[in-house]
């Protein structure tokens, strides 16, 4: 994904053929289709995620870097759950910020 991604950048007109891709019917489609998906995808990591700078930076990166940008949280995601499919899904609920509150 990252190579095709690269290869597209530097060797394609991106407002040419992005021109191009708006003027086919199927263009449209699949924009549409593909940025449903990043939304659909952007949800999950506000649902996951408790801080709103992450949240953020998360969001940006996947709607400039793609599907790559969001295999890539999943897989750090995945990792830092060690199995634990509610943790994977759900997130572990923490704070964002680094203070422990006292009561």
């Amino acid at each position: 994904m990252a190579g095709a991604l690269i290869y597209g950048f530097s060797v394609g007109d991106f407002w040419k053929d992005g021109g191009e891709l708006l003027d086919n019917p199927w263009g449209i489609v699949s924009l549409f289709d593909v940025y449903v998906g990043f939304f659909l995808f952007i949800g999950w990591v506000c649902y996951r995620e408790s801080c709103p700078g992450i949240i953020l930076a998360w969001s940006i990166a996947i709607l400039l870097g793609g599907n790559v940008v969001s295999g890539l949280y999943a897989v750090i995601a995945l990792f830092r759950s060690k199995g634990d499919t509610k943790l994977f899904f759900l997130g572990d609920g923490a704070n964002c910020s680094s203070e422990t509150e006292e009561a």
